[in-house]
């Protein structure tokens, strides 16, 4: 008994000891953390803007409408996907035009991912930019089309000997599960309004319906047209030589191909290509290349802003359209909140209300609808539509004053649709069977562990109608058209910004600053106003210690699920009981 005292005495002064160290291990650990954290916030020396320097434009990564500011706490945690935000891209554009100490641009483009809108407003500003008599040249290992597209802007548009460019044209090459599914013994049950609403097609069906095929031509016909347009037009070509290239596939050819139709100027390797920068700059070939990038311009001063009496909010949402009250993506109780702060305000004279989606929940398209009408009774409502403001989209845009477009932004698609999952196959294969007890005819409505039966797919289908008459008259009287007028338009057809233009679902095309320059003139501002942005964008560190751990699963799970993120939050919807859909396909897979 004595020895096991002694023993039981000796192992808990061990655990006492063994704690104590680690816990100030963990504490040196801690303080040592700290420390690098205080040191990255003390070596981090603001960025000072040389003379004779250059903006180095390099494109990687995803370009979306913004980004959130980065903070030191960020390295620590990793997982933060690359991405830039355009307002940042546009920004550094402008400052370098307007500072003396910038005498021109070098565009530098990888693979990164933009759509052919927000392509278009980088673009239109690097146009701008070149109004300042400063250069722009470009170089790249490998052009992607979105890149080249980009590149041709530019003064001198140069390649690396072995390098590649890729001009193909436009194809939509959408992936079809109804056989898949049928194996796995499930039903996609469909109700929907409009013969060119596709969304449920690759659930339903094992090929584009002829309706789909026919819009789906029209609109990547269109943005092609505007790409080549364009390009032609920087390179001094027409645009049936720029179908002639791509029909030769340009990618697979040697650069003395680019060299002969005049795709490029100049076949250099990157070290060269930066002695030719030197020579514009006028600087020695051993001389470090002044520069500066998006991120560094964003530290670079301009004349102070402050929010005055005359001040035009530009309210950005992006994603797709649901119900709740959280940040991530266009939630119907969120965005209606930070619409009637602004309404409220009285320092907010105009809202420029950029849109970025493919929509989302009806219901939750009807409630921001109706805060973006109280919203126009009191200032005037622009709507600046980004890469697409479709379907749901199209729904929170409609009863704006104006609307504006980009040439290739995917707006129109009215059109609502509900699809409920049948998984009675699935439990056949599975061996398990079901039954019901009930005690109402509907008790057990929505069961997806049977089909619907003929009486609950009549209601269904007359639910779905009711909802398509109302997105219909919603539309009609916002863009103060007939609504047997507007209703040739609808049936779920997706249109470019080019065609809404013409048939009326548009009013003007431009990007950002056109919105709100028809804003300030609405509001009889002048010249003479600032324009900020909401709602505030949260940094990653603020997420990760946010009390909104939903919202930074989300982020974390579309980080990990990319393109496929808008599939599962669909399904998840659908579980929480939006059946009632205002959107366009998942992916256009446009190529």
């Amino acid at each position: 008994m004595k020895d096991f005292f002694k023993m039981m005495f000796a192992s808990a002064l061990g655990f006492i000891i063994a704690s104590f160290i680690f816990s100030l291990i963990s504490m040196l650990i801690m303080f040592a953390m700290m420390g690098s954290i205080m040191g990255s916030f003390g070596k981090q020396e603001s960025f000072v803007l040389q003379n004779n320097s250059v903006l180095n434009l390099r494109l990687e990564g995803a370009i979306q409408e913004r980004i959130a500011e980065s903070d030191p706490f960020t390295d620590l945690v990793g997982g933060v996907p690359s991405a830039i935000g355009m307002n940042d891209i546009i920004g550094a554009i402008r400052k370098a035009k307007n500072n003396d100490k910038i005498k021109g641009i070098y565009l530098d483009t990888r693979l990164f991912a933009a759509s052919t809108a927000t392509l278009a407003e980088i673009r239109q500003e690097l146009e701008d930019f070149k109004k300042s008599g400063k250069f722009i040249v470009a170089y790249a290992d490998t052009y992607t089309q979105n890149g080249y597209y980009l590149a041709s802007v530019a003064d001198k548009v140069a390649i690396n000997p072995q390098g590649m460019l890729d001009v193909h044209g436009i194809a939509s090459v959408p992936l079809f599960y109804k056989d898949a599914l049928q194996k796995l013994g499930v039903e996609m049950q469909l109700f929907k309004v409009g013969t060119y609403k596709s969304f449920a097609e690759p659930f339903t069906q094992t090929e584009m319906s002829e309706a789909n095929r026919e819009q789906v031509n029209s609109f990547i016909t269109d943005i092609w047209n505007t790409m080549k347009t364009d390009m032609a037009a920087s390179r001094n070509m027409e645009t049936m030589q720029i179908d002639s290239i791509a029909n030769q596939f340009p990618m697979l050819r040697k650069t003395d191909f680019l060299l002969s139709r005049n795709l490029v100027d100049t076949v250099l390797y990157e070290s060269e290509m930066k002695n030719y920068v030197r020579e514009l700059l006028g600087i020695d070939t051993d001389t470090k290349i002044p520069s500066a990038t998006v991120a560094e311009m964003k530290s670079v001063k301009t004349p102070a802003i402050r929010k005055s009496t005359n001040s035009i909010a530009l309210l950005y949402a992006t994603g797709g359209i649901a119900s709740g009250n959280r940040p991530n993506g266009i939630q119907d109780k969120y965005f209606v909140n930070e619409i009637e702060k602004l309404r409220k305000d009285d320092d907010i004279k105009a809202v420029v209300f950029r849109i970025n989606s493919g929509g989302g929940s009806a219901y939750a398209s009807e409630q921001i609808w109706k805060a973006i009408s109280d919203l126009k009774s009191e200032k005037p409502v622009v709507v600046s539509m980004g890469d697409m403001a479709a379907s749901g989209g199209y729904y929170i845009a409609c009863n704006a004053d104006k609307i504006v477009a980009q040439p290739t932004t995917i707006t129109g698609s009215i059109g609502i649709f509900g699809m409920f999952p049948n998984f009675s196959g699935t439990l056949d294969k599975l061996g398990i069977d079901t039954d019901v007890v009930k005690t109402n005819e509907f008790s057990d409505f929505g069961d997806v562990s049977r089909a619907f039966n003929a009486q609950e797919a009549a209601m269904m289908q007359a639910y779905v109608d009711s909802g398509y008459d109302l997105f219909l008259t919603r539309c009609a009287e916002g863009r103060g058209m007939p609504k047997d007028s507007l209703a040739k338009y609808a049936e779920g057809r997706v249109w470019t910004g080019n065609q809404a233009k013409e048939i009326g679902l548009v009013d003007e095309l431009g990007g950002v600053d056109e919105a709100i320059r028809i804003a300030a003139e609405m509001a009889n501002l002048g010249k003479s106003y600032a324009v900020f942005e909401y709602p505030r964008i949260r940094s990653p560190f603020e997420e990760i210690f946010s009390k909104d751990k939903e919202e930074l699963a989300a982020k974390t799970l579309k980080s990990y699920l990319g393109e496929s993120y808008d599939k599962f939050m669909f399904l998840k919807n659908l579980k929480d009981q939006d059946y009632i859909q205002a959107r366009i396909p998942y992916e256009l897979n446009i190529k």
